[in-house]
């Protein structure tokens, strides 16, 4: 199984609003960067991803599992990008800031830290665990 990080801005659809969608989730769209492409497509049905709030909160604050693998995105007139549906998993009960995440040594390599403007990105085993930990969830 892999492990991703998907990025939000709070003040256009925060955690609270995934939540509000319930076990029928809803479409992670918007995504115009082809490397977070790829990464969308990439993605299996089952796999879990931190959702991430970007710009003033820069967080962690829960996990979403993947509900439907990449389709085409109904909110890309050009056709060329994809969206995959997702639903909220858990909250955490400490979110997990930028800075504590890159404060940890053993996270130094995550894409986060390397390249966090990119709104989809890959997560390694060994970091989720350790981000788990630090926001006070089970791996």
């Amino acid at each position: 199984m892999a492990y991703w990080l998907v990025k939000s801005e709070p003040d256009v659809f925060s955690w609270d609003d995934q939540k509000k969608l319930g076990a029928r989730g809803g479409a992670w769209t918007g995504v115009r960067n082809h490397g977070a492409k790829l990464h969308l497509m990439a993605m299996k049905k089952g796999e879990r991803a931190f959702y991430y709030h970007s710009n003033k909160e820069r967080a962690v604050v829960g996990i979403v599992e993947i509900i439907k693998t990449a389709y085409p995105d109904p909110t890309d007139e050009t056709g060329k990008f994809v969206c995959v549906d997702v639903k909220a998993k858990e909250a955490f009960p400490t979110p997990v800031t930028l800075d504590a995440i890159k404060a940890e040594p053993k996270l130094a390599e995550m894409v986060l830290v390397k390249n966090s403007r990119l709104s989809v990105q890959p997560v390694t085993d060994a970091e989720w665990a350790v981000v788990c930990a630090m926001g006070g969830v089970k791996a």
